[in-house]
């Protein structure tokens, strides 16, 4: 083959030199463009597996989203208490020289109330609970006054929830602010 001015010439491999050469543009040879090609890509009809899949699929599509959103909600809380074990497994393999005297103290005094509250239900939660508080208070004041203010944090919301709820079982509704403020009003020009 010889390029010749942007017309390719074909040479034919036989001896006959007395043909005519033919000349080719690059467009025609099949080694620059390939030849079109009309491929047209047909969807097979879903079979009675494939629908009977898909149905399974939107049935169950509710309970993975929910079991993915607990997972979310679980894990953190699960690896949060898998750490605390570790931490508290290192601490106890090497405590420091005074946390058995401390615990000791801390389980005889609940051992304590156990015995002083016999009798109703609430002294045995009441007294072993306190007398454990009092006693882990004197070992370890700054932990103590943190528990305590979670503590009196948690109790606080959890009564505005019991409140809350409390108020929509008799009213229907929540009151709002401006409710309460005409209802106060109100009552103060009938007085």
């Amino acid at each position: 083959m010889y390029k010749v001015g942007g017309v390719v010439l074909a040479a034919s491999a036989s001896a006959d030199e007395d043909k005519p050469r033919t000349a080719l543009s690059v467009d025609e040879l099949s080694l620059y463009t390939p030849p079109p090609q009309k491929i047209q890509r047909v969807q097979p009809e879903r079979g009675q597996v494939e629908e009977s899949v898909a149905a399974l699929r939107k049935l169950a599509e509710p309970y993975a989203t929910w079991c993915q959103g607990v997972y979310g909600t679980v894990k953190p809380k699960v690896d949060s208490t898998v750490q605390f074990g570790q931490n508290s497994y290192v601490y106890l393999k090497n405590p420091p020289p005074e946390f058995y005297p401390r615990a000791g103290v801390i389980g005889l005094a609940g051992i304590l109330g156990l015995f002083l509250g016999r009798g109703s239900r609430l002294k045995k939660v009441i007294y072993p609970t306190g007398l454990m508080a009092v006693a882990a208070s004197m070992y370890y004041p700054q932990e103590v006054l943190t528990v305590a203010k979670n503590t009196g944090d948690t109790v606080y919301d959890l009564a505005l929830q019991a409140y809350v709820a409390v108020e929509k079982l008799i009213k229907g509704k929540p009151a709002s602010k401006k409710d309460r403020a005409e209802k106060s009003s109100s009552g103060e020009t009938k007085a």
